[in-house]
């Protein structure tokens, strides 16, 4: 890893997420989490003050050991244990079929081998859990989506391997996810950075 990876783009990762426009969406997704949870991609801990009683017990994953020493010290829900490992999402070192709920806010336009990482989401989840994520990728206007190409390999070298032209139902459902629930639409902003998927997922196989 580099210098600008490992110190630089931590820091801006933490500061692009604190957007107060956000929150919204935090609320919805994280609060509907429940039981056994494994959050892919925790940054700084942002997230954490969202989760309600219903969710057990939190484990969180991130691969950058600066943004998990700073999600330590993040404002946490009371009474939800929260443990955190370095750890890659191609990778997730837990058991099969072990949690109710796997949550990704903003984290696959990151994740190298994305198809990789939602096999393994789905390889850990239980038969009747749940896929819970909003995220930003391609746009369905022509026009955004050329923006969205062009601009995809610098912002990549900037913003720590960001894409911003993930068809992200496409990629949840080509890993074998049934999609449940989702709502798309622009989040206040440049519309090559904004366009949202928020929504619900299970394994195909509990379908």
């Amino acid at each position: 890893m580099s210098f600008y990876a490992d110190h630089i783009v931590p820091y801006l990762v933490h500061l692009s997420m604190q957007q107060e426009a956000l929150a919204v969406y935090r609320k919805r997704v994280i609060g509907a989490a429940e039981g056994q949870v494994l959050e892919i991609g925790v940054g700084s801990g942002m997230n954490f003050s969202y989760y309600s009683p219903r969710a057990e017990h939190v484990i969180g994953l991130d691969p950058s050991a600066k943004l998990l020493s700073m999600a330590a010290g993040a404002k946490k829900a009371p009474g939800v244990p929260i443990d955190l490992f370095k750890a890659s999402a191609e990778e997730i070192p837990l058991d099969d079929k072990t949690i109710d709920t796997v949550v990704t806010t903003w984290t696959l336009c990151t994740i190298p081998d994305v198809k990789r990482a939602l096999s393994e989401m789905q390889r850990v989840l239980k038969p009747a859990g749940h896929l819970l994520f909003v995220e930003h990728g391609q746009s369905p206007d022509a026009n955004v989506r050329h923006w969205q190409d062009r601009l995809t390999p610098l912002w990549r070298c900037l913003a720590g391997g960001c894409h911003l032209n993930r068809e992200i139902a496409r990629l949840i459902q080509a890993a074998g996810f049934q999609i449940e629930q989702i709502d798309t639409g622009y989040m206040k902003g440049p519309r090559p950075m904004t366009f949202m998927y928020q929504g619900s997922a299970r394994p195909q196989m509990a379908i």
